[in-house]
């Protein structure tokens, strides 16, 4: 079969043909060679569906420099694709129809409530997952603010902390804050229990699709939110395996860790044991969060088809509770950089590559096995 070629899949963020990650794909494409993996970028306007030919994004590091050219299709397809509603998405989901017979190193996950709804039929996760509804009337989220006094509104597609919204009790009124779909700030407003669905009325919540969940406490003594980001990822053995995890702490007035919200990262040790002020019980919780990584990285794969990694998003209340937020199968690496953790990150940049060439080698050895006998 030759040096195996691994085709990363993304879309333009424009019709001026923007990429998203192209220093992540520049370092990867450097990192490939090193192991004897061809690696190029394509999009699904990168192909010829007639010739089945596609014009890749190749980069040459010795002249620090992008071209393009003409490719066959590659052994390998690394989907690194997220939602957008554009045209692009529209031809992405054509081109996963037509050459969804190809080898992916990650199949297409669920979006928020389907995943939540599967996990939540295992009693093993069940006492990790914040109680969640999608709304469908404002009964939903009127039983949910009853039942808790702090409660979040999140798209069931959304990414990066748009269009979140929070709902606290304070005394006998509650606070509405936010971020719109731009990510910008929606300052707190106090409103009574009785015009909650009046303000809200504008987000359209129903036909937006969105999920109420219930809201963990997060609030460090400055005010600011925090969570946990951790990244699990199959190995050069073709095993789940945490790569890293990192504190993330969210801007002033942000309902949100995000750090393209204005967020930081923080290495995780340092941040729980802040939140936490117990070394034993912090390392603890860290054993206890990355066994528990691996196993909703092995079940989700086993419910959805191959998947390479995934990003967790976790948070750890003050009793030490572990909670699963939400889970991104197309997880960005820079929370290691930020947070100064540079061997992990580039961790993060090999091991879908040393997952890639261990695939090619299984599929190698199938086609040998199944290979005709030279005495047959």
């Amino acid at each position: 079969m030759g040096q195996p070629v691994l085709g990363i899949l993304t879309l333009y963020l424009n019709d001026n043909g923007m990429l998203e990650e192209r220093p992540v794909y520049q370092k990867m494409i450097i990192a490939g060679k090193k192991l004897g993996l061809e690696v190029f970028v394509f999009t699904p306007s990168d192909v010829n569906y007639t010739q089945n030919r596609i014009n890749a994004h190749m980069y040459d590091a010795a002249t620090q420099s992008w071209t393009r050219k003409w490719r066959s299709f590659p052994h390998m397809i690394y989907d690194r694709c997220r939602i957008q509603k554009s045209h692009r998405f529209v031809e992405l989901s054509n081109f996963r129809r037509k050459y969804g017979h190809l080898t992916f190193l990650n199949r297409v996950l669920r979006n928020k409530w389907t995943v939540y709804k599967t996990m939540r039929k295992e009693e093993v996760f069940k006492e990790h997952l914040p109680l969640t509804r999608m709304y469908e009337s404002s009964n939903d989220l009127m039983e949910m603010i009853r039942k808790y006094p702090l409660v979040y509104l999140k798209p069931i597609n959304g990414t990066g902390g748009r269009g979140i919204l929070r709902i606290e009790k304070q005394g006998s009124s509650y606070s509405i804050q936010g971020r719109d779909q731009d990510r910008r700030i929606v300052s707190p407003q106090r409103v009574a229990l009785s015009s909650i669905q009046n303000r809200l009325a504008s987000w359209n919540l129903k036909d937006n699709h969105y999920l109420v969940q219930q809201g963990i406490q997060l609030k460090l003594p400055n005010g600011r939110v925090h969570d946990y980001r951790m990244l699990v990822q199959k190995n050069g053995q073709g095993e789940w395996d945490v790569t890293g995890c990192a504190g993330r702490i969210g801007a002033s007035r942000s309902i949100t860790s995000n750090l393209h919200g204005g967020g930081q990262a923080v290495k995780m040790k340092e941040l729980l044991s802040e939140w936490i002020k117990d070394d034993k019980v912090t390392h603890d919780i860290i054993e206890r969060a990355e066994l528990l990584g691996v196993e909703i990285a092995e079940f989700l794969e086993q419910s959805y088809g191959r998947l390479c990694e995934l990003a967790l998003d976790l948070a750890i209340d003050r009793k030490g509770q572990i909670w699963l937020l939400e889970v991104n199968p197309k997880p960005a690496r820079e929370v290691f950089i930020q947070a100064g953790e540079r061997d992990t990150y580039r961790t993060a940049i090999i091991r879908p590559l040393e997952y890639a060439i261990w695939l090619h080698e299984q599929k190698k050895r199938r086609k040998e096995k199944l290979a005709p006998s030279s005495y047959d």
